[in-house]
């Protein structure tokens, strides 16, 4: 779990459904099922830049349905999945995805508290062009981030 609240404002979670982005291409999708994690990365997010959507799911099973039933022109340009969620954890999400042609090209980063190299080594192996461990602090966060967002530019 991220220790970033003394930094950043409490919000309560509300839950919508997907909106249409504005910008094609520039859609993030986070599945996470840490409700604290989700509000600082989207605060952080939309603080390095207002033009990313970025759009949070809980659950792998209803992150795979979402992302089969998208047109190519709507795929996000990035996937950031948290390695411990419930059901399907982030290595058992990233073979289903990377087995799907319409998906297996979209970028997709584990996140994780965890630094074991055994999990690092099955998510890149299983098709994550990244795994990163939560940092403690904002300033990394926003590094970390920024990070992220440079698989989405081409």
């Amino acid at each position: 779990m991220l220790i970033l609240y003394l930094e950043l404002p409490t919000f309560k979670m509300k839950l919508l459904p997907m909106k249409q982005t504005n910008n094609p291409g520039r859609l993030v999708l986070i599945g996470g099922d840490d409700i604290d994690d989700e509000e600082i990365l989207k605060e952080v997010f939309e603080s390095i830049d207002t033009s990313f959507q970025v759009e949070f799911m809980n659950n792998g099973q209803t992150i795979i349905k979402f992302l089969e039933e998208l047109k190519n022109e709507e795929m996000p340009c990035l996937i950031i999945l948290d390695y411990n969620m419930p059901a399907l954890n982030g290595a058992e999400i990233l073979k289903r995805l990377n087995s799907n042609e319409q998906i297996k090209h979209v970028p997709k980063i584990i996140w994780s508290t965890s630094n074991a190299a055994a999990y690092k080594k099955m998510c890149l192996e299983s098709g994550a062009c990244d795994y990163l461990v939560k940092p403690n602090k904002i300033k990394d966060l926003e590094n970390m981030i920024r990070h992220m967002l440079s698989y989405c530019k081409s």
